[in-house]
């Protein structure tokens, strides 16, 4: 295919790049990210004669504005839907809402999508967990410039989920979806019909975003170069796009088809009724990959962006009048200790360098009106109605194919996903993302299953030893080696500093998305040294079905086993700390 220099990288720079270099003694950081270079431009795909829809649909990238706080209305980013053909329930709108249309497929049909760029810069729609052909899946080699259209075509290859539509354009990801730009998709399939779960306005979506305002019900984004480093953090809660939500219910089963729409924000949910005192446990049924194979109880679930969750909740018993609420939970260890501190104002410590408004490592950082980590409400739902009749739990939900390392082409060399942070860029297996630079690691045999481990690489948090040499110099001491033998990484020491110490200031979770098939959580170590903070959010992962982002916190090591099977090409992976993606911690993998 014919392909030119896109525009949308230097459109980045254009927009957001007054304000940072305005930040003084930043210019690596700007460096660093014009280091990721051009992104070429493909031809947009047109309609194929030989390709017969079951369904249709015209899907438009477009500004919009919606009333979200009382007084004026906010300026969004929205995708709108129509149906050109297939089943009326194919598309259904969330009313008020600036997300976009929750799209419904079955497993086995025929998709054509349309996209029509409306926006004043390129944009591309990736489809979060579907199963695809590369050259379907939203790369942004394929992002269109306005008024261009984009056609996909695909066969729904996914068992039932659900799934996610939201931008991947080169540098401006994050942006687009904070924006608006986001929706989701519910495949059904024969096995999950069988088990007559609830359904209609008993299966309700639940997308928790945060979101910053400013006195004029503006949205504000990125207002310095920490809101790039740690992930940029709102003050309010957004359910379905509305603050203070509140879901009216009756005294029976519901189905919760819950997802992290943040950008950076990671929840840990649990149930409070408020005032009896009791343990409410979350009754989880599926995750990103669709149904688990029994219902699992938790007394929290930990949920980062791009994750989603199935949950059974169940009001039967509960008077009239009566409330619960779904919290976000305390917990710690996801962020650098430093930066939990000030955003909570709590400026203790034998670590914290001196100076006072609020302000740290020159970052900029306030405390916030809402810190990650900190306790509270995300939505709540009020018994309304009684009702005698409810379905029950399913004791057998579905049946999955569990993978063993015997299974996997490469049971004693996981490829590598390396994760390591500095001050001046977020990068994975030691390079930032560039097109055609596919490295031996990241080259995958088509129609393989792998073996894939994902880690902390900077030193303190059992990464590769330091290299003496061939690496070069990243801020404050770090050495970051990009070539080896094998296309893994070689992660170099803190300079000045001992084993790690840099390393460890800087470790920070990260949610890990591996596009293409789902995969299986192998296993999951963490070192001693961060057992404390894990403790916090240990009982809170699913880990028994199928997914397509992982939460992988400091210090630990996460082994994935994931098939690359069906279609050969490019496919990325990348953190779904949005802000992290855009700053470089994203590449590719060629199934050849």
């Amino acid at each position: 295919m014919k392909h030119t220099i896109n525009p949308s990288r230097r459109r980045f720079f254009a927009q957001t790049g007054a304000g940072l270099l305005a930040y003084a003694g930043l210019p690596g950081w700007l460096h660093a990210m014009e280091g990721m270079g051009e992104m070429p431009k493909m031809t947009p795909k047109k309609a194929s004669a030989n390709f017969h829809p079951d369904v249709e649909i015209n899907l438009i990238c477009k500004p919009s504005s919606v009333s979200i706080l009382p007084g004026q209305p906010t300026q969004v980013l929205q995708y709108s839907g129509k149906l050109v053909k297939g089943p009326a329930n194919t598309l259904t709108e969330i009313p008020g809402s600036y997300l976009g249309p929750v799209m419904r497929f079955e497993k086995g049909q025929k998709i054509r999508i349309n996209l029509h760029n409306q926006l004043d810069e390129p944009t591309v729609t990736h489809w979060h967990g579907l199963h695809v052909p590369a050259e379907q899946d939203g790369h942004p080699l394929y992002a269109i410039d306005k008024g261009e259209t984009l056609v996909y075509e695909f066969e729904m290859l996914n068992r039932a989920s659900m799934n996610i539509y939201h931008p991947h354009p080169h540098n401006t990801t994050a942006k687009q979806v904070y924006h608006g730009l986001a929706g989701a998709i519910l495949v059904n399939d024969d096995e999950e019909r069988r088990l007559e779960l609830p359904g209609g306005e008993y299966e309700v979506p639940i997308v928790i975003q945060d979101r910053l305002f400013d006195a004029n019900n503006q949205l504000q984004y990125v207002r310095q170069m920490h809101d790039r480093m740690m992930g940029f953090y709102g003050d309010r809660i957004l359910v379905n796009g509305r603050p203070d939500f509140k879901l009216d219910v009756a005294s029976r089963a519901y189905r919760f088809r819950i997802l992290n729409g943040s950008t950076a924000r990671i929840y840990k949910l649990a149930w409070d009724d408020g005032h009896s005192g009791a343990s409410i446990p979350v009754t989880v049924i599926g995750t990103d990959g669709g149904l688990l194979e029994t219902p699992v109880n938790k007394p929290y679930v930990m949920l980062a962006p791009g994750e989603r969750l199935d949950v059974w909740a169940d009001f039967s018993g509960r008077k009239v009048g009566s409330q619960l609420v779904l919290r976000s939970r305390s917990f710690s260890g996801v962020l650098p200790g430093m930066a939990e501190r000030m955003m909570t104002g709590k400026h203790g410590g034998d670590d914290q360098p001196h100076g006072g408004g609020g302000h740290r490592m020159g970052m900029g950082m306030h405390g916030s009106a809402l810190p990650v980590g900190s306790d509270y409400p995300i939505f709540t739902v009020r018994v309304t109605k009684n009702i005698s009749d409810s379905p029950a739990l399913p004791n057998k939900l579905s049946t999955i194919k569990h993978y063993t390392a015997n299974d996997t082409a490469n049971p004693n060399k996981p490829v590598p996903i390396a994760i390591s942070e500095g001050p001046m860029r977020m990068v994975l297996n030691g390079r930032p993302y560039a097109y055609n630079d596919i490295q031996p690691s990241e080259r995958i045999p088509f129609n393989t299953v792998q073996l894939m481990e994902i880690f902390h690489a900077h030193g303190g948090h059992g990464g590769d030893k330091a290299q003496g040499e061939g690496g070069h110099r990243m801020g404050m001491g770090m050495r970051h080696s990009n070539d080896s033998g094998d296309g893994s990484p070689k992660m170099g020491g803190m300079g000045g500093m001992g084993g790690g110490g840099m390393g460890m200031m800087m470790a920070m979770a990260h949610p890990i998305h591996l596009h293409g098939q789902y995969f299986q959580i192998f296993s999951r170590t963490v070192s001693n040294s961060d057992s404390r903070s894990y403790a916090s959010v240990k009982d809170g992962f699913i880990e028994g079905g199928w997914k397509d982002t992982v939460l992988v916190m400091p210090g630990e090591r996460v082994k994935i086993i994931k098939p690359f099977q069906d279609f050969k090409g490019l496919y990325m992976y990348h953190c779904h700390n949005l802000e992290h993606e855009d700053m470089g911690m994203m590449r590719d993998f060629l199934v050849e």
